[in-house]
């Protein structure tokens, strides 16, 4: 079987391409980084490598404006400790067609080039009023509707605790605040209906987008750890009054990109 036929080589194949391009033999932890959040990679360290996406294999040009075509690597400091190592990758999402296998690419390439956490971050449409546009929220739990899933064959992966608690419960010594909620995935790239959110909300969603889900059931197949956060960019259909729109989901995200940044600048450096 060759590396393009077996995903988990074509991971490998990637780690070692990154290793070869950043000069940084080894990760510690991943970040993907969604609407909202991509400022945060400057504040959590030194970028000391930036690599074209299409120069790594099985990774795709992004399709989406606002998010990034670049890995960067970057060295975060810690008061009397080594730096860690921090791997931004780019995100393809499940709607643009290249198959489910591109989807996990990412987290299944920050596993071979050795990191043991995941950051999964989305921007979002939030079915609590009282959660507003520019909120950050800890995933606790999702709902996958898209209908597929990243893993192939007899492959038994338990679920029960995919969001971790502890690195939920080391979140909030950055902001004791946050609140959690349920993240709905629907396959996209349209908006959800008022109906559909209504559906989510009765199935115990209260956060609804078109990311996130797959990639943490394939985060949790090989061994990471994961804490999810989403920034509600937007409340969602039926819920807001207003059309929705992609325009909306960038502005809002660039007006919490602040705190978002500050957020992750402090949990970041205690994975």
């Amino acid at each position: 079987m060759s590396a393009t036929d077996d995903p988990f080589a074509l991971a490998e194949t990637a780690a070692a391409r990154l290793a070869e391009l950043s000069g940084v033999p080894r990760h510690d932890v991943a970040l993907v980084l969604g609407s909202g959040w991509a400022a945060a990679a400057d504040e959590i360290g030194e970028t000391v490598a930036t690599v074209p996406a299409t120069e790594l294999p099985g990774f795709l040009p992004p399709a989406v404006v606002g998010h990034a075509g670049v890995a960067r690597s970057i060295a975060v400091q810690r008061p009397g400790q080594e730096p860690l190592h921090a791997l931004v990758l780019p995100r393809t999402h499940f709607y643009e067609n290249h198959g489910v296998r591109a989807v996990a690419h990412g987290v299944r390439t920050a596993r071979a080039a050795g990191c043991r956490t995941v950051v999964l971050t989305n921007g979002c449409g939030g079915l609590d009023p009282e959660i507003g546009p520019g909120s950050p929220v800890l995933i606790a739990d999702h709902l996958n509707l898209t209908g597929a899933s990243p893993l192939e064959g007899p492959t038994f992966v338990d679920l029960t605790d995919l969001y971790s608690a502890r690195l939920r419960e080391l979140a909030r010594t950055v902001d004791a605040d946050l609140p959690e909620g349920v993240y709905v995935q629907f396959r996209g790239p349209h908006y959800e209906t008022p109906a559909e959110v209504r559906m989510a909300g009765v199935m115990g969603g209260s956060l609804v987008g078109m990311s996130t889900t797959l990639e943490a059931i394939a985060a949790r197949h090989v061994g990471l750890e994961i804490l999810g956060l989403s920034l509600v960019t937007n409340l969602a259909a039926g819920v807001s009054a207003q059309p929705l729109s992609h325009q909306e989901v960038l502005d809002a995200g660039r007006e919490a990109a602040p705190r978002c940044s500050r957020l992750l600048a402090g949990i970041v450096p205690q994975l």
